[in-house]
């Protein structure tokens, strides 16, 4: 990949990060755990506002990995998240938890951007999947990581006066 395309790239990318990071910032004590829609709207750990972060991050975290095999996540947080039929977290994680394991998966996404030589090269994260190339890969990721992240914001200007406004690029690059 063209020195370029990765600047391109990270550019977006980070820019999806820093959205979902500005939710994360705004988002007021009493949302943090309030049930934001019916629980039969969604399934059920999808109704906290810090679940749809933790969520998000996770899979930022796993999608920016070389392989599922050896993959671990940084303390407090657990693998549930691989689990098909995996509850919710053992606890609720705080808002400085997430704003650092988001931090540690910013720098673990900027480092496989800027480290990529081959944009075809196979994916290895998940076998058997339709996602074929590390490029599709990460252009995949960038866009869960924008759609929770507009999901935030959304949930932020429907229930406070905190949303935040639009990140066209990454401004800390």
């Amino acid at each position: 990949m063209t020195p370029l395309w990765k600047e391109i790239l990270w550019l977006q990318f980070g820019a999806a990060i820093e959205t979902l990071q500005n939710a994360l910032n705004a988002c007021p004590e009493e949302l943090w755990r309030a049930r934001l829609w019916r629980e039969s709207d969604l399934q059920p750990e999808f109704v906290e506002f810090w679940f749809i972060a933790y969520h998000t991050i996770f899979w930022l975290d796993y999608y920016c990995s070389d392989s599922a095999d050896g993959f671990t996540v940084p303390q407090p947080f657990t693998l549930s998240e691989l689990e098909m039929d995996a509850a919710l977290p053992q606890r609720v994680y705080t808002k400085q938890e997430l704003q650092t394991y988001l931090e540690y998966a910013r720098t673990k996404c900027h480092a496989k951007i800027g480290s990529l030589a081959d944009e075809n090269e196979p994916q290895r994260v998940r076998n058997n999947w339709r996602v074929k190339t590390v490029a599709e890969l990460l252009l995949y990721n960038m866009r869960h990581v924008q759609e929770h992240a507009a999901q935030l914001n959304m949930l932020l200007g429907q229930n406070s006066d905190s949303a935040p406004g639009w990140v066209g690029q990454v401004t800390n690059r």
